[in-house]
């Protein structure tokens, strides 16, 4: 076993973070249906990250940024803030729909997958952390976790006021509001 006290810190740390995913995926769900559509939601939420990044950055007293090579990184430098759109504007599609659990089962199914082939061939100028029978292991279980709440959490009846078909057509649904908030339908895809 290698566990550490800095590890075991860093783990604390990593699972607080990742506590706070669901609350951000239903925050978001919430800002897309009082500002009548996702993207909206999207924008607003990426503006309050820079809002709350500055006084930050001031108060750490973080030295300006290095400007001078950001011409020459690579293209896939720049997919942070690609991904995090992505991300956003999913999760405050899908939440609604699949609810928290469901959602997030899924990303931390993706994460682990892409974190795998990441680590193994070092990719995107990470160390190189060949997979072996203990990550292989790990995740597999995380799979099957995903798999076993896909299948096995019924779906309800109220999944945040919207209801998508298999086609991914969304439709307005009778239910208890949540919040004073009126749902809209521009959850659409």
């Amino acid at each position: 076993m290698n566990l550490s006290l800095t590890g075991i810190s860093f783990a604390i740390i990593a699972i607080i973070a990742g506590a706070l995913v669901p609350l951000q995926a239903a925050s978001n769900a919430e800002l897309g249906r009082a500002l009548g559509h996702p993207l909206w939601a999207t924008v607003v939420s990426l503006l309050v990250s820079v809002l709350i990044t500055i006084p930050v950055i001031l108060a750490m007293r973080v030295p300006a940024p290095i400007l001078g090579e950001i011409g020459q990184l690579p293209m896939w430098a720049w997919f942070g803030g690609i991904a995090g759109v992505i991300y956003i504007t999913s999760a405050l599609i899908l939440v609604p729909r699949l609810g928290a659990t469901r959602f997030i089962v899924c990303v931390i199914a993706g994460q682990m997958l892409i974190s795998l082939i990441l680590d193994q061939y070092g990719l995107m100028n990470l160390p190189v952390k060949e997979i072996n029978a203990g990550r292989l292991v790990g995740v597999t279980f995380v799979l099957l976790g995903m798999i076993m709440v896909l299948w096995l959490t019924p779906s309800s009846p109220n999944l945040g006021d919207v209801k998508a078909d298999m086609t991914g057509n969304v439709n307005t649904i009778e239910s208890k509001p949540t919040s004073s908030v009126k749902p809209v339908s521009h959850f659409e895809s």
